[in-house]
């Protein structure tokens, strides 16, 4: 059974549309306590209070979710921060054609700002992709959903706030991921600001760093590895360090979820004829007329060219935004396979002991109510990065 460090004297959290508990766990090293969180996707829920049996679990819709299912776990008083990372598929410039890109969801803010009026919230901290900042709230007009984001801050108390676009790759993350963040206070008077990056491009963490330790696996031999090998960086030990995350003492001894997965042959011979930092699309562009032609006959190029497949990733860069299709997406920089569910955890700074178990390995991208666990991963908030927000929290609120 997993055992956390409780500190009941620590600041006091909620977290809205959880997902698996990326914002948690970096909230909970930084000392923070997570009381509440809310999330409608089972996967993700089992997930969570695996890995975080203290946390108050809501399994609804949001906008479901009564004060009563919230008050009795929170102090009298309210709580210090309300995060919400709500769903980005409508902010995304991925998919921005469909006939989903407008559609109530972009107006899921509303959810945090009611949650923190509920908890009493000294702080609210508002998550998601970059693009919000330019999506507007319907197709032909010229009102942005962040402005309405912020009126209704204001509306709402929390009319003292500041914005910033953060790379997640700055705070040690290996992996380039930008985020857009909104940190408002209910205190006009409280000075507020953003965490200061702690690592430059001299010494970003690269893909290499992150998968030390791990031992290469065998596309359809079944054979999961769960001893780490002799090779260690100095991510690759944080992310094996229990006390740096508070989730136990010494470091993690068995490898987790590092299996294998199936690929057919076809598949596996496109992954010979990609060079790092190509994906599906140079394959495209190398491979013309007959040969293209003959490569698909056996099903190893594709009929249909998709920009973002196969990309191979370079060991000595960071990787590319890790999302829920990176089992798609990445195909490790050595080893002609895909990447493992760890190495996915590794690249968005999931510790090593994190337990994904909710949902299968696999299911197909066809259902908005369940996430397979390569789903999870891309789609959680890096673990360092929401770190680096509860150390900031605590330095406002005199925490430290």
């Amino acid at each position: 059974m997993l055992i956390l460090e409780v500190d009941f004297m620590a600041l006091t959290h909620i977290d809205c549309f959880s997902g698996p508990g990326g914002i948690c766990t970096g909230f909970h090293g930084a000392g923070l306590n997570t009381l509440v969180a809310i999330e409608f996707i089972k996967s993700c829920v089992e997930t969570y209070s695996a890995n975080h049996p203290e946390v108050h679990v809501i399994h609804s819709d949001i906008r479901d979710v009564t004060p009563d299912q919230i008050l009795p776990f929170i102090p009298k008083d309210g709580v210090d921060i309300v995060s919400s990372g709500m769903p980005c598929e409508t902010f995304s410039t991925a998919g921005n054609t469909s006939r989903s890109f407008y559609d109530d969801r972009q107006f899921l803010f509303r959810e945090g700002i009611r949650i923190a009026q509920i908890a009493n919230a000294k702080l609210i901290l508002f998550e998601n992709v970059p693009a919000i900042t330019t999506k507007t709230v319907a197709k032909n007009s010229k009102k942005l959903i962040i402005d309405v984001l912020k009126d209704e801050l204001t509306e709402a108390g929390y009319g003292n706030y500041i914005e910033v676009v953060l790379n997640a790759m700055d705070f040690g993350v290996p992996q380039s991921r930008k985020r857009y963040f909104v940190l408002a206070s209910k205190d006009p008077n409280l000075l507020l600001s953003f965490p200061e990056a702690t690592r430059t491009p001299d010494n970003y963490v690269t893909v290499e760093d992150a998968f030390k330790g791990l031992e290469n696996v065998i596309p359809n031999s079944d054979k999961e590895s769960k001893v780490y090998n002799d090779e260690n960086s100095e991510y690759s030990e944080l992310m094996r360090n229990k006390e740096f995350w508070r989730r136990g003492e010494g470091r993690t001894e068995e490898v987790s979820y590092q299996m294998p997965m199936k690929h057919r042959s076809c598949t596996l011979e496109r992954f010979t004829l990609l060079n790092q930092g190509e994906s599906l699309k140079d394959l495209f562009d190398r491979y013309e007329g007959e040969e293209r032609e003959e490569l698909q006959s056996r099903r190893v190029l594709p009929k249909k060219m998709f920009i973002k497949r196969n990309y191979r990733l370079k060991p000595d860069e960071t990787s590319p935004t890790v999302t829920s299709h990176c089992l798609d997406e990445f195909v490790h920089p050595i080893y002609d396979r895909a990447l493992t569910v760890r190495e996915c955890a590794r690249l968005q700074s999931f510790p090593d002991d994190y337990n994904f178990i909710g949902g299968p390995y696999l299911t197909p991208h066809l259902h908005n109510d369940i996430q397979d666990k390569y789903e999870q991963i891309g789609d959680a908030v890096p673990p360092l990065l929401a770190r680096a927000w509860g150390m900031k929290v605590r330095e406002i609120l005199g925490d430290l």
